[in-house]
Parts: structure tokens; sequence; C-alpha cells
């Protein structure tokens, strides 16, 4: 092939960011721009679909730059992005009429309480789903129900809802003057409106959320030629690759066999096991979900055990409290003691996520004394991060019948050398870091050279991939459990805590 390179776009919960890879999967330039969080209110989090949108212009731009190439070099474009948070446009003005709802918003918990009538698993069978407010379906209804005039327009035909990812394709491929609208398999499963069957939208569920079935994108497999960019800095180039961002990573980190595993360390953890071309559905708090498909063939499904807060609690420490001024210097605060001092972080700020699913949890720091410094509530940050990845590990092998002998790696935490050994000292196996750590960008980028012909398949993926280092878990046995029984200790003094006098 003439062309030279593939162009990702990753769009991310904090972040756009593009890359340009070449064919051995590495970077040869990319650009990175953060965006706004919003945050209305306690428990609401929402974006501004048009900033991420500029963003993205924005970072192809400065990527193609980075890498001295234009587009005339580009074989394809492969987008990856958060998962779950919704947009609502117009599609003749091209105007949202709301904010994007993140993923970590909680506001539609009480849609999801309506929902359920006692049974968050109501769906389960069909979408691989709890009913929870982590979920675009019920935020596509709270957008319906609560902005003005919004339901009038939806049942006019006027409106069209989708993931990042539809949005994105929506504005490259013309906008107004004709856009695409489509999401694939991966993060058309992250809407609790897709049957993981058939592949298609359940429109009974999306009754039940008072959706017309107007609004939804056309679903298609994650790694096919859809359709040549109309933006002018990459027009003509086919987009070809569409995947939800943990399932890019898992693809990016070449798990492509029955039993494989990853977990994505970044403003929350996700670690995705595949499962194979059967959807198995777990008794332990994970989700089932699609992991990819390639053009016709067979779509290939994931359990996965979703954390919310492990990077933005970083953040929250930067940001909110003010200890640290960076996010690396969480690191070099957290050394400054030489362990928690009997101080726990749990991190509920939107709830509990697997294996829980409490969208009664709030956040909590348990075992303070007067000993206790800031050293201690960074290190107590860090290891929460570990300690809820060992929580979903465990839940995984129970569901899967099989033990994890190491675990694979990605994601800007990775950087993070004392996390990384406490993360295996906990799990007790090795922790392995790839060349290329930032695994999402690259997943999306293999989907779309894959769809043109750039790569061969897979088992280009898996030649490509290479490991740069691994942790071997340290601890003594009995500290690790003791450490961890504290742990499980802590979680449970986040339960319960919205109720009927506190609603955020």
């Amino acid at each position: 092939m003439s062309k030279k390179y593939i162009l990702a776009i990753d769009s991310g919960t904090t972040s756009s960011r593009a890359i340009v890879f070449n064919h051995a999967g590495l970077p040869v330039g990319s650009h990175q721009l953060e965006h706004e969080q919003i945050f209305p209110q306690a428990g609401w989090v929402e974006h501004d679909p048009k900033e991420i949108w500029t963003r993205t212009l924005q970072v192809v731009e400065g990527a193609l730059v980075a890498a001295h190439v234009t587009k005339s070099a580009i074989a394809a474009i492969g987008i990856t992005n958060q998962r779950e948070t919704t947009v609502v446009w117009n599609k003749t003005t091209g105007d949202p009429v709301y904010n994007a709802i993140v993923w970590q918003d909680t506001r539609t918990e009480k849609i999801c309480q309506e929902l359920a009538a006692g049974d968050q698993d109501r769906y389960r069978s069909r979408v691989g789903l709890p009913l929870t407010s982590y979920f675009a379906g019920p935020k596509v209804k709270w957008i319906l129900d609560n902005v003005p005039d919004a339901r009038a327009q939806a049942e006019a035909g006027d409106l069209l809802m989708g993931t990042i990812d539809s949005w994105l394709v929506w504005n490259l491929t013309g906008g107004v003057q004709g856009g695409l609208h489509l999401t694939d398999v991966t993060n058309a499963s992250r809407t609790l409106l897709m049957n993981l069957k058939t592949l298609d939208w359940d429109l009974e569920i999306a009754a039940d959320m008072s959706i017309p079935p107007s609004m939804l994108p056309q679903i298609v497999s994650s790694s096919r030629v859809l359709a040549p960019a109309h933006a002018p800095v990459v027009s003509g180039v086919p987009i070809a690759g569409i995947l939800g961002d943990q399932q890019a990573a898992t693809f990016g980190q070449a798990c492509f066999e029955v039993g494989m595993a990853k977990n994505t360390y970044g403003t929350g953890c996700f670690m995705l096991m595949n499962t194979g071309t059967e959807p198995v559905f777990s008794k332990n708090g994970l989700l089932t979900t699609l992991c990819y498909q390639i053009g016709d063939q067979p779509a290939v499904y994931a359990l996965e055990g979703s954390i919310a807060v492990t990077g933005s609690l970083i953040q929250w420490l930067r940001d909110n409290l003010k200890i640290i001024s960076s996010s690396a210097e969480a690191e070099t605060l957290a050394l400054s003691v030489p362990d928690n001092g009997g101080v726990y972080f749990v991190p509920a700020f939107s709830g509990l996520f697997a294996p829980y699913w409490r969208g009664d949890a709030r956040g909590v720091i348990a075992g303070l004394t007067r000993f206790c410094n800031r050293g201690h509530i960074a290190r107590a940050a860090l290891e929460a991060t570990a300690f809820q990845t060992r929580e979903v590990v465990e839940a995984m092998e129970a569901d899967a019948g099989a033990q994890l002998t190491s675990l694979k790696v990605d994601g800007g935490m990775t950087a993070n050398q004392t996390l990384m050994q406490f993360q295996a000292d906990q799990l007790g196996v090795p922790v392995v870091v790839p060349v290329v750590p930032e695994t999402t960008a690259l997943g999306a980028s293999y989907a779309a050279g894959i769809a043109v012909g750039y790569w061969a398949g897979t088992a280009d993926v898996v030649a490509n991939w290479t490991q740069a280092k691994d942790w071997q878990p340290m601890m003594e046995l009995d500290q690790r459990e003791r450490l961890y029984r504290n742990w499980k200790k802590a979680v449970t003094k986040t339960f319960d805590w919205v109720d009927d006098d506190v609603t955020v």
C-alpha cells in the first residue's frame, strides 16, 4: 500500500488526542488538548460537544504537523471514544440540545430505579447490563424529559442521539450536509438499548425509555470502511474503524484469544476479558459487552469490570484538595511515607461500579488518626486503584472459572511505578506493560488499518505487540491480605449514603 500511516482519533473523558501510527504500530506524531469538565451540581458531569468537535479538528491537524505528513499519507482513520457519554443534537441545525451527559454522571439514578421496578437486572439477559446511571439510554430519556421542546423535536424526527463516536462521525462526514449517523457494536452495547444476540436495537426497551427509534444511529462493525471524511484537514481519507475506548485498548493489547485480559488505567479503570463469540453472563457483578467485530466476521464478546474513579481521583487531589500541583507529584507524595498509615480512600464519587453497582454509595476516607498526613492520603488514593482492580479480578476469575496468570496493563497511570508494584503485590501475579502504553488509540488504528488492508489481520497486531516492562509481586501474603481485608471494611462504609434526604 502506498499510504504510509494510520490516523487515530482518541476522544477521551478529559482530553482529545490524535496519533499517527506507522506499520510497526509505533506513534510518529501526536497532539493532545484538554476539554472542560462541567459540574452544574453535585453528581452531574457534562461536556460541551461543540468544544469536543473543535478540539478534535485541532488535535488532528496538530498530529499531522508533528508527524510531518499530510492527509495524502494517511490510509485510514480510526476513532475511539469515551463510552456511554451521550449527545442529543438537532440534525438540521447541527446544534446539541443540551451538553453531553458524561458516563460518570449520576442524575439518572431515579430514572433507572423507576425502570427497574425493583429488578436492576430487568434487561440484563438481553443487553448484558444492569440498570444504572452509567449507561447512555437513561441519559437520553433525561434530556427528552427535562430540556424544553426536546421531546417534541424528537417525536418530529428532528433529533439524533449517540455516544461521542456518533457525534464525531456525523460531523466528520458532513454534519448537516448529509453526515452519517453511525455507531459500532461496542459503543451500542453500552447504551442499554442493543440486543447482544441480534446486534440491533431493542425497540421494546427504547419504548420503555420513551426514545423514538428515529433518534438511534445505524449499528456497524468495528472494522469496516464507512465513508470518506469531509473535514478539510483529512478530506477524502476513509473512516474505517470505531471502537469504544476500552475495547480499543483490548484490541491494541492483542487480546484475541479467549481468556486474555487487559486493564486500562485512565480516568477510571476498565478490565476486559475476551470470552469468544458467545456472550457470558456474569454472576459476580461484571458486565457482558461486545469486545469487537471485524467486518462480517462473528462478533467477539467480553466480560468487563468497570471502576468509575481511579486517575480522576488523582486529579481530585490536585484540583479540589490542592495537595499536589501535578498528577506526577502524587507518587512523590505517596513515597514520603512508608505505608498508608491505616488510611483507606474509597472514591465512590459516582457510586460504586463493578462488582457492587451501588448508586447509593459515596466516597469515604477511613482510618484517619492524628498521625496521618497528606502523604498517607496520597498513598491511599493510589492504593485504591489497585484494591478496586483486585475486586474486579476476583469477580472475573469466578465468572471465567480460571485464575489470572498475568495482567496486561495500559493507560497513563502505568507510568506510576509505585502503583504498578502495589498492583502486582495485591494480585499476586506479574503486571505487564507494552512498549506503546496508550493502546486505546493504537487499537482504533489497528481496526481501521485492517479494514483497508494496511494490516493483513489480527496476526499483524500480535506480531507488533512487545513487552516493555513487568512488575513481579513482592509483598508477603499476610500483609497483602491484611491490607485487602481493611479495604473491604472501608468499602462497606460507603453504602446507603444516598437516601430521601441526600439525593446527589
